[in-house]
């Protein structure tokens, strides 16, 4: 899992509430069984005119000139701004695959869904609570300001704004340790191969029946 420090990114507003796991990435691209290749979905139906389906090329398909990341202004965003309840519904782990997997590497919002904001975690991405009316505030500067970017610095829990005004977040400790370090679950337990292969290798000393193979 990719590190997250400091991260300076174009932010791109979706200014919707309630936006739901269904429509971060719809359910027809759920029937890959691979961890990648989510991004050209991301928002599928609100981002392209015609019906997408899994394995069409991108390319080929009508784009919605009115979406908010259709729009030139916001190509290479890599901060999205969210309304309240953002990842609500189904607790598909594929809805923060295909934000990563666009380029988003930190959302922000008044609230998250509890499964979505959990899975975020566990895929590399930050989603920072931030009170309401801070939020609206940096939509407001979002739309008056072409290009507007954000410093995000999650070893001192600020989100910085180009006048350099800090807005404080909380994040809980381990979730912060795991995100510094790059650590999803396997990650973390790969911390420990050394003591696990001296325990395996123990094991077999003491009980070297345990080796044994069936032959059929």
């Amino acid at each position: 899992m990719q590190k997250f420090t400091l991260h300076k990114g174009l932010v791109a507003p979706m200014d919707r509430e309630n936006v739901d796991t269904d429509a971060i990435i719809p359910k027809q691209f759920l029937k890959s069984i691979k961890r990648s290749g989510f991004g050209p979905n991301l928002f599928d139906e609100w981002r392209y005119l015609d019906a997408g389906e899994p394995g069409q090329d991108p390319a080929t398909r009508r784009a919605n000139p009115d979406f908010v990341l259709n729009q030139p202004r916001y190509q290479g965003a890599s901060v999205l701004l969210a309304r309240s309840n953002f990842g609500c519904g189904s607790s598909r782990e594929h809805a923060p695959w295909a934000l990563d997997q666009y380029g988003f590497r930190a959302l922000i919002a008044p609230s998250f869904a509890d499964i979505f904001f959990n899975n975020c975690f566990k895929n590399g991405l930050l989603p920072i609570q931030l009170p309401e009316a801070q939020v609206a505030r940096l939509f407001d500067e979002v739309h008056a300001f072409p290009g507007y970017q954000l410093t995000i610095d999650l070893e001192r829990q600020v989100v910085i704004k180009a006048d350099g005004a800090e807005l404080a977040f909380d994040v809980e400790p381990f979730r912060k340790f795991c995100l510094l370090g790059g650590f999803d679950d396997i990650g973390l337990t790969l911390r420990h191969a050394d003591k696990i292969a001296a325990f395996e290798a123990e094991r077999m000393a003491a009980k070297p029946w345990l080796n044994n193979r069936l032959i059929a």
